[in-house]
C-alpha cells in the first residue's frame, strides 16, 4: 500500500499556484519538482492541509480562500519610512518590491505604495494577500520513514 502524506512526510511534488482567472504565479511543472518537508510549514497551512492523505501519482486542484493561503491585508503592516532610508542605489518606485532588514536580522519584503514629500508609504503584507488562490499538485515521493530516523 502506497504511504499516505501526513504530518512528518518528506514530499518530492510538482506544484503550480494560480489566480482564480488562471494567470499562473508559479509553477514547478516542467522543472525542478519541489521538496517539502511537512513538519517545517514552509507553505500556508491551507496548502499544507491540502496534501495531507495524498499519495504518490495523485493529482489534486483546489482554490483556497485568503483564509487558507496568505490571510488579509492589514493596515497595521503599511508603515511610512523616511524617504532618507532610500539612497540613489535603492531608489524607491511604486510598485517595486525591497527586503528590508528586520531588527532580528531577517529580511521582510515590502512593496513601495507610494512616494510623499519626506516619506515613502510601504506594504508589508503578503503580495498575495486577499486573494483566492488555485493550487494545483502532483505528488512525485512521499518518505515517511525520515521521522524515525535518530538525529544526530
Amino acid at each position: 500500500m502506497a504511504e499516505q502524506i501526513n504530518q512528518t512526510s518528506l514530499v518530492l511534488l510538482h506544484y503550480k499556484l494560480a489566480l482564480t482567472d488562471g494567470q499562473v504565479i508559479e509553477s514547478s511543472f516542467g522543472e525542478e519538482p519541489l521538496e517539502i518537508n511537512m513538519q517545517d510549514a514552509s507553505l500556508p497551512d491551507g496548502m499544507m492541509l491540502a496534501l495531507i492523505g495524498l499519495k504518490v501519482g495523485d493529482e489534486q486542484t483546489l482554490t483556497l480562500t485568503p483564509e487558507q493561503c496568505f490571510g488579509f491585508r492589514d493596515d497595521d503592516n503599511i508603515h511610512d519610512m523616511p524617504l532618507s532610508d532610500f539612497n540613489d542605489e535603492l531608489k524607491p518606485e511604486v510598485g517595486l518590491t525591497f527586503n528590508f532588514g528586520t531588527p532580528d536580522g531577517e529580511d521582510l519584503p515590502g512593496t513601495i505604495r507610494a512616494i510623499k514629500n519626506d516619506s515613502v508609504e510601504v506594504d508589508f503584507n503578503h503580495p498575495l494577500a486577499d486573494l483566492s488562490l488555485v493550487f494545483s499538485v502532483e505528488i512525485l515521493e512521499v518518505n515517511n520513514a525520515h521521522a524515525f530516523l535518530p538525529v544526530e
